[in-house]
């Protein structure tokens, strides 16, 4: 049985965690930026945690 390739997009746009949760980027951050509050731009700057019904399949995705 071959191995499990790392999809590379999601390499690039998931990183682990200490205890082993998925790091991710919000989206809605990059154009059509001045109809949003300065508050919802600089929330959307933060990083989030992978919701747990998904968390399983990403980290398949970024195994190496």
């Amino acid at each position: 049985m071959p191995k499990i390739r790392t999809n590379r997009g999601a390499s690039k746009r998931f990183k682990l965690t200490a205890k082993n949760k998925v790091k991710r980027n919000k989206a809605y951050a990059s154009h059509i930026l001045t109809k949003k509050t300065s508050k919802r731009k600089r929330n959307l700057r933060k990083g989030g945690i992978v919701n747990s019904a998904d968390e399983r399949r990403v980290k398949r995705m970024i195994v190496k």
